[in-house]
C-alpha cells in the first residue's frame, strides 16, 4: 500500500466509518465525511461548553453516506434515535484527527 503524500496543509475533508450503536443489534458501520481542523480550532470546538451536541456534530461533519440528505433535522433524529451515536461521532472525531497528527 502506498503511502500517503505529506503535505504541511491538509485535507480540508476526511472520511472515516463511525460504529454507531443500534440497540440488539451491535454497530452499524455508517461513513462520515468530517472537516479537518488545526489544533487551535479543534480546541474552540472542544471548549464549546454552551453548544448542543447536534450543533457540534454540524461542526465536526460536512457529510455522510447515509440516504438521508447531511443537515440539522436529520442530525437531530439520529442522535435522538441512536443514544449512543453523538459519542460515537465524537471518538472517531477525535481518534482520526490525533492519529492523522501522529502518523505525519
Amino acid at each position: 500500500m502506498a503511502k500517503p503524500k505529506f503535505s504541511l496543509t491538509p485535507n480540508p475533508t476526511f472520511k472515516a466509518k463511525v460504529g454507531i450503536p443500534v440497540p440488539g443489534e451491535g454497530a452499524a458501520l455508517v461513513e462520515f465525511t468530517f472537516k479537518g481542523r488545526t489544533r487551535e480550532q479543534l480546541k474552540e470546538l472542544l471548549d464549546d461548553k454552551e453548544g448542543l451536541k447536534i450543533d457540534a456534530v454540524m461542526q465536526m461533519v460536512s457529510g455522510w453516506e447515509l440516504d438521508d440528505p447531511f443537515d440539522k433535522e436529520h442530525v437531530e433524529k439520529l442522535l435522538d434515535n441512536y443514544l449512543g451515536a453523538f459519542d460515537a461521532i465524537q471518538d472517531t472525531y477525535l481518534r482520526e484527527l490525533t492519529e492523522a497528527r501522529t502518523k505525519n
